[in-house]
Formats: structure tokens, C-alpha cells, sequence
């Protein structure tokens, strides 16, 4: 059994107990992967272990840099071919201050973790690639879950904002410094995701969100991505085209109509 497991491929997916994380650990699966998912509820952590046994299942709190790494080291005995960081934290920071554990928290998951574990995963996919230990046609790759929010370059965006932003231009320095290797780095940078965190956040109910698409809809575009081997990946259309108009925009203009919006929002 673990022969037939060593000749599948392997993704690992960082925050992939729920939502879009665990939807494309479930997609993974359903191709014939070999699918681990790290999680910091462990709730959720038993509810996969009941329902998808096939999948191995990892409890960590990635704010905690000595679980962090003692994950890391458990991961560093299997080989895997792609690693997906879906893991984030979200405040909303237009209705309630910004605390300082809240502050401590986004930091750390949206950005240090993040960082830190692609730092790990290439250095791990690097070594593969050099002992010439792939599973067959698959491309060793490094995907990142950012936000459509970090695609604006604006200087009073959120904290969560400029996280994302941080994380899209990280996952360009990586997609630049491992093309040599021929490992391919992906960041999908998406809409609203009607997902049970995101309705939890309004109060059970999301649709009312400006062009918010279905987590499997978000699955198709993530998936296609990854076979076209997209660098950024911004989804939906819509708010591609959106957000491509709004950073076409005098810095001013720019900054003076996102202000003006805010504003109306306290």
C-alpha cells in the first residue's frame, strides 16, 4: 500500500480543512492524488478523518513557530509534488479597530507563515528536482491562495490587504527564481468565495456580495490555472477587469475615490 502511494503524486495542502482549501484537496483527491491538508481545528481535522479517510491529516498552529517547524520536519519525510498555502486570516478592519492580537495574528498566517513555508517547499521541490525523483509528467508547483484584494495598490488598504499584496509579489519572486528548475509557482488571487466562513461573517448569508462565485466555480478557474501554469491567476472576469481599470487610474484619483468609498462605509 504505501508502494502504490509513493508512485501517486502528492499535494499538500497548508489551511485545508475547510472552504476553498479543502474543496481543492478534495479535487486533488478526486484525480488520483495522494492529498495531506494541515489544519488548526481540530474538529474539523476529526470530520475529515471520518469522511475522507484516504486523506492524512495534519493539526498545527502556524502562529506557533515550534509546531510550525516540528509540521515541517514531519513533512519533510514524504515527498509531495505540489504544495497549496490556502491558509489565511481575515479581520474586517472598515466596522472594528484593528487589535493588537488580531494584528499579531493576520501577521503571522497571512505573511510569516506563508512566507516561511514556501521558503521550505522550494528548497524541498529544488532538491527533487536535482535527484531527478519526480512522479511522472507532473510539475513540481507552488500555489498560494492571495485576494483580489491585494491587487490595488492603494495606501489605506487593510492590513489584510497589504498582506495579500506582500504574498502576490512574493509568489512573483519564487515563479521568477525557480523557472531554472522548471517548478511552477501559481498565486490565485479570487473574489468573494461563497464559502461558510464568508457567510459566517454576514451573518449566515453572503449573496449579496458584488459578483461572489461558488467554491466549485473557484475550484474550476484554480484548477485551470494550474494547467496553464498561470502566474497570477484574477478571478472572477468582472473583477479583473475592475481592478485592472482602477490601478490605470491616476494615484490621486485613485486614492481619492477608494478613500471617498471607505469613508461611506463607517
Amino acid at each position: 500500500m504505501n508502494d502504490k502511494k509513493n508512485n501517486r503524486a502528492h499535494v499538500i495542502v497548508i489551511g485545508g480543512t475547510s472552504g476553498l482549501g479543502l474543496a481543492l484537496a478534495l479535487a486533488h483527491q478526486q484525480l488520483g492524488w495522494q492529498v495531506s491538508v494541515v489544519g488548526h481545528n481540530q474538529a474539523k481535522i476529526d470530520r475529515i478523518n471520518a469522511q475522507h479517510p484516504d486523506i492524512t491529516t495534519h493539526h498545527c498552529d502556524l502562529t506557533d513557530f515550534t509546531q510550525r517547524q516540528t509540521l515541517l520536519n514531519t513533512l519533510s519525510a514524504s515527498q509531495f509534488q505540489r504544495l497549496i498555502y490556502s491558509a489565511g486570516s481575515y479581520f474586517n478592519e472598515r466596522v472594528q479597530q484593528l487589535d493588537k492580537a488580531t494584528s499579531t495574528q493576520m501577521l503571522a498566517i497571512n505573511l510569516q507563515a506563508f512566507e516561511y513555508v514556501f521558503m521550505w517547499a522550494s528548497a524541498q521541490l529544488m532538491q527533487q528536482v536535482e535527484a531527478n525523483t519526480g512522479v511522472g509528467s507532473i510539475k513540481p508547483s507552488l500555489v498560494c491562495i492571495a485576494s483580489i484584494a491585494g491587487i490595488i495598490d492603494y495606501p489605506y488598504s487593510s492590513l489584510y490587504a497589504k498582506s495579500k499584496r506582500a504574498m502576490i509579489a512574493t509568489a512573483s519572486a519564487y515563479r521568477c527564481a525557480l523557472a531554472p528548475y522548471d517548478i511552477q509557482v501559481t498565486c490565485i488571487a479570487s473574489g468573494y468565495i461563497d464559502t461558510q466562513a464568508l457567510r459566517d461573517l454576514n451573518g449566515g448569508d453572503a449573496s449579496h456580495k458584488p459578483f461572489i462565485i461558488s467554491i466549485q466555480t473557484a475550484v474550476r478557474y484554480t484548477m485551470q490555472a494550474l494547467a496553464d501554469d498561470v502566474g497570477l491567476a484574477v478571478f472572477p472576469r468582472s473583477m479583473r477587469y475592475i481592478t485592472r481599470a482602477l490601478n490605470q487610474l491616476p494615484k490621486p484619483m485613485l486614492n481619492w475615490l477608494l478613500r471617498s468609498k471607505l469613508d461611506k462605509s463607517l
